[in-house]
């Protein structure tokens, strides 16, 4: 009897998301999406184009890395769904060729608020999850090739595993910051915490 690691895998991250992440979400405002609880924070931030980009894309990361908000969190997260499923499941917006790094992978307009951003969320996982469900066992011991840049000879079932532990890590931060927005000031100025 075979073990369906593809199962095994894709049903790791789908129970973290619908038992465990996701339902954490619920009620997330834009006061606690960009909330800042240090200074010099890397948030989600208008540009002078109009659009919002993550702070921190333009060089090498400093050491050690600056704290990060809940939007910055939850569109990296996002980011990393959308631009990998994007390489690997279809756009036709970028060239086929183009590696999983692409600046071009990148969704064009980033979500610059808590619903607009759980939107988007829900979006790309299921575009990223619908397309590692569909894999076969021999699939996801294929190497990556091109689209994988320097990781093109992994198999595409360690590029899963690894979103899962993005995933799983960066969720488990912006749950405790949740708890921690909650627990400090910030909470009594949002409407959701106010006495009754």
């Amino acid at each position: 009897m075979g073990i369906d690691w593809n199962g095994i895998v894709v049903g790791q991250l789908q129970f973290y998301w619908s038992s465990i992440f996701r339902p954490r979400l619920g009620g997330l405002t834009d006061d606690e999406y960009f909330w800042e609880p240090v200074e010099g924070c890397w948030s989600l931030r208008r540009g002078d184009d109009g659009a919002f980009h993550l702070d921190g894309g333009e060089g090498p990361e400093p050491s050690p890395p600056p704290f990060t908000t809940i939007a910055w969190r939850l569109v990296h997260i996002g980011v990393g769904f959308a631009t990998r499923a994007s390489a690997f499941f279809g756009d036709s917006n970028v060239p086929a060729d183009a590696s999983m790094f692409d600046p071009r992978r990148v969704p064009g307009s980033l979500p610059g608020s808590a619903a607009e951003g759980l939107a988007f969320l829900d979006r790309v996982y299921a575009w990223w999850t619908d397309g590692i469900a569909a894999l076969s066992d021999d699939e996801m011991a294929t190497p990556l090739g091109p689209r994988g840049a320097y990781f093109a000879n992994d198999p595409m079932g360690a590029l899963v595993v690894h979103i899962n532990r993005e995933t799983m890590h960066h969720g488990a931060e912006i749950c405790l910051l949740r708890d921690l927005y909650r627990a400090s000031g910030a909470a009594s100025r949002d409407s959701r915490f106010a006495p009754r």
